[in-house]
């Protein structure tokens, strides 16, 4: 038996959302990683803001898109990386140098692969959006 990955069934709600043309989706169930990665595609554009709301039978999160999502999904599995391993995966999921992001979780939390050099972290590598 296999468990629903619920990151990835977020990103993928998200992306057929932007895909049909519509401004806004529902996300359930809610976790804090979902939580997290939603905070750096705010960062970074991609999402315009969320909320997180409790109706009596379970939270969810409203989410409003802004628009600027051409591709966006988890990475499984989600593989160990070094900061010398990052050009690599940046050249195996994002379509160009400097485009796009790639979501890593390290001991300091969750961050793009940008902010990780600078810090100069490794991690696990979650989901990628450009």
């Amino acid at each position: 038996m296999t468990a629903n990955d619920i990151l990835s069934n977020a990103l993928s709600l998200m992306l057929n959302n932007e895909r049909i043309g519509r401004a806004d989706c529902l996300i359930r169930p809610v976790s804090r990683l979902i939580k997290d990665v939603l905070g750096i595609l705010k960062q970074n554009g991609y999402v315009a803001e969320f909320t997180e709301t409790d109706d009596g039978k379970g939270k969810y999160i409203e989410l409003k898109l802004s628009g600027t999502i051409n591709k966006c999904g988890v990475i499984k599995p989600r593989f160990n990386a070094k900061m010398k391993d990052f050009e690599k995966f940046e050249r195996r999921y994002l379509p160009a140098r400097d485009m796009g992001i790639i979501i890593i979780s390290t001991h300091l939390g969750v961050m793009t692969h940008k902010d990780a050099k600078k810090k100069n972290l490794g991690g696990k590598l979650l989901a990628y959006c450009y």
